[in-house]
């Protein structure tokens, strides 16, 4: 028996222009961007059609940007082709509110706003220049893990994987000294290639403490309901359906690392064939590549691809 995950975006899927289709092809798409405009009480949609770039990629704003972006392609293929039968839901970290607005756990103009919190936060929990973010590949997790391990005894300083992102990539985050010494530590122990990465800060490890505490303090305002269907979390790798949980598991998930590559994994042994990336991008359908070849997979992320979605829901 065919199932179907559907899984979401995180930063680094966004570009100019996105959404804009949607918007103008479909009322329901439209109106889940107007309805963003309206929790922040400016125009996301602009940014998201017009930029500048140098605005869309700025932390807080990329984050609801990417949310809308999602929730507007899915509601309106929903509307457009009807419900769709989903079995699980997933995301690359900001990708789990895309997730649990999904699931009808969290209210859309909730997330939006909370994202938008989380953005700022994360943004502000460390100084520019002090942390940094690399990608390792070419060599198993483990090594990647053996090096940040060894830097940050050695120095003394926050270095640790961040993004699990398939069997050959591991993304590292931390201070950037760390991050460096870690990258020269993985290449001795067998890592191909190390490629620093041009973001804002160091997402997914100790340095973002500053930012979890803030967003615990803002998800104490947010109602969460029921989960159908369940989530497979960053954080645990496997799926919840318990309400009363994701606030914890939203707060651990800033300093904890994404465990896409056993998201996936656990999704399979669960009987999921089919993955549908919905949102902005294919980041993660190039990650499930690498994860497993043979998988089922199809995109989402322009109102263009409505009929190959159709056509691939139908197989």
């Amino acid at each position: 028996m065919a199932l179907l995950a559907l899984i979401f975006p995180g930063q680094g899927s966004q570009e100019v222009g996105m959404g804009r289709e949607a918007f103008k092809a479909s009322a329901v798409a439209r109106a889940v961007f107007e309805a963003a405009d309206r929790a922040l009480g400016w125009s996301l949609s602009q940014v998201c059609f017009e930029g500048p770039e140098e605005e869309l990629r700025r932390t807080e704003i990329q984050q609801p940007a990417l949310l809308t972006t999602s929730m507007a392609l899915l509601r309106g293929f929903e509307a457009e082709a009807g419900p769709l039968k989903v079995d699980y839901l997933g995301g690359h970290s900001l990708g789990e509110y895309s997730a649990l607005v999904a699931s009808g756990a969290m209210k859309f103009e909730d997330a939006v706003r909370t994202v938008h919190a989380r953005g700022r936060f994360m943004q502000e929990a460390v100084a520019e220049g002090q942390g940094a973010m690399a990608a390792v590949m070419g060599c198993g997790p483990e090594i990647v893990r053996e090096a940040c391990e060894k830097v940050a005894h050695q120095r003394g300083e926050i270095v640790s994987p961040a993004n699990y992102n398939s069997p050959q990539q591991t993304v590292i985050a931390g201070e950037a000294a760390a991050v460096s010494a870690a990258c020269e530590m993985a290449r001795e122990l067998g890592a191909k290639r190390v490629v620093p990465l041009n973001v804002s800060a160091p997402f997914h490890c100790e340095m973002m403490a500053p930012a979890a505490r803030q967003l615990r303090s803002e998800l104490e305002g947010v109602a969460f309901g029921a989960m159908a269907p369940p989530v497979v979390t960053n954080v645990e790798a496997k799926p919840n359906d318990d309400p009363s949980r994701i606030a914890e598991i939203l707060v651990r998930q800033v300093t904890a690392p994404v465990r896409f590559t056993e998201m996936i994994a656990s999704m399979k042994e669960l009987g999921v064939t089919h993955f549908l990336e919905v949102g902005a991008g294919r980041v993660l359908s190039g990650l499930l590549a690498r994860i497993d070849r043979r998988g089922q997979r199809a995109n989402l992320s322009q109102w263009g691809d409505v009929e190959d979605v159709r056509e691939f829901l139908v197989s």
